[in-house]
């Protein structure tokens, strides 16, 4: 099942078809981390080049970053500058910005943990080569969210996300997975390996008592600390990387992140990263694949198609049809002067799981006849 048979026939512009199916994942997404106590909030896709400076970014992922957009400058008649301009980027990643959200105001530890989260588009420089449709490319939107937590919140907060994003995945119908664990790349970290090696532990031993296979990937690590990813297999036993938990000691620090503790203290707290999905798009890709196109009624784009026989059942069609809209389900109807059976053989191909049939009969009983099509 090619992405262009649900009218995703550009890269990463979604046709009504794609936007449904998208609409479908955010939606169910919000609703998991309202349930997980998650806070909404959204940030800008464009921010002074200072903020990734703080953040480490432009030191260590400037490869991975679209060049600057040079602003602000004002200039006297004579060409000089009054007054200096300043670089703005497009953001790579969403979590400087969740810091500077954390950091907006005073933090008890009555607050902790913290769980903020938005649907917050990235953009990064991936090589043109490496580019590829929905599961690879230059700006994407991730479920994005981050916990600020004390340390002695840390090793449960990891166990329930890493538990959450299985039981989201296992929603999706992807149960065939195993757990990876990205250790730090001793060329390019920023931190004490004391630290490191703490966080790296509690990281292991939350993936140990998970009961699943943990895979080691020495040198994987983002700069800024390890983590978890997780490996699924889709129904032709092809592995891909999707969701993954960082522990981020580093942004914390960077940023001067604190909350004041019971004893009146002012302590730093830890960040965990995580992206249920890794991006909308990708794991879009990936259920394309998984399913064949082929998609459970829940996230079908038409869920049933209302085809007539006849031309005498076109009104209790469209009735019909307006029942199952007022009822909250994706319906069309065919209405076309065409054979049953090439209805139903069209349809098949688009993957709709139901098709209602009717004919006069039908109508003049007020029932329809249900094909379950795929």
């Amino acid at each position: 099942m090619r992405a262009s048979d649900l009218d995703l026939r550009e890269l990463l512009d979604f046709d009504p078809k794609g936007g449904v199916i998208r609409r479908e994942m955010e939606h169910y997404s919000r609703l998991r981390h309202e349930q997980a106590g998650y806070e909404f909030v959204n940030t800008p896709h464009v921010t002074k080049g200072h903020l990734f400076e703080v953040s480490k970014h432009l030191e260590w992922y400037a490869d991975g970053m679209f060049p600057p957009m040079h602003l602000d400058a004002e200039y006297n008649e004579d060409g000089t500058v009054r007054k200096p301009g300043q670089d703005y980027y497009v953001k790579p990643m969403n979590c400087p910005m969740h810091n500077l959200i954390y950091r907006s105001r005073g933090r008890s530890y009555r607050e902790l943990p913290l769980r903020l989260f938005e649907f917050g588009s990235v953009y990064r420089y991936e090589k043109s080569g490496v580019v590829h449709g929905l599961t690879r490319a230059r700006g994407f939107t991730q479920d994005d969210a981050h916990i600020y937590c004390t340390q002695e919140q840390v090793n449960a907060e990891l166990t329930s996300t890493l538990q959450f994003v299985l039981q989201l995945l296992k929603d999706y119908g992807l149960d065939d997975f195993y757990l990876e664990l990205s250790t730090k790349n001793p060329a390019k970290y920023v931190g004490s390996d004391e630290i490191w090696e703490e966080a790296t532990e509690t990281l292991r031993q939350v993936g140990e008592a998970s009961g699943l296979e943990l895979v080691p990937d020495p040198g994987g690590a983002a700069f800024y600390g390890p983590k978890i990813s997780v490996q699924v297999k889709d129904a032709l036993g092809r592995t891909w990387q999707m969701s993954t938990i960082q522990y981020d000691f580093n942004q914390p620090e960077r940023f001067r992140l604190e909350y004041t503790a019971s004893d009146g203290t002012h302590r730093q707290p830890v960040m965990i990263h995580s992206a249920k999905f890794g991006s909308i798009e990708r794991f879009m890709g990936v259920l394309i694949e998984h399913y064949a196109g082929a998609f459970p009624v829940w996230l079908a784009p038409v869920q049933a198609v209302v085809a007539t026989i006849v031309s005498d059942a076109d009104q209790y069609a469209n009735e019909v049809a307006d029942a199952l809209k007022a009822a909250g389900l994706r319906a069309e109807t065919d209405l076309r002067n065409e054979k049953i059976n090439f209805k139903v053989r069209e349809h098949s191909l688009e993957k709709v799981p139901v098709m209602l049939v009717v004919g006069k009969r039908e109508a003049e009983e007020r029932k329809v006849s249900i094909r379950r099509l795929g």
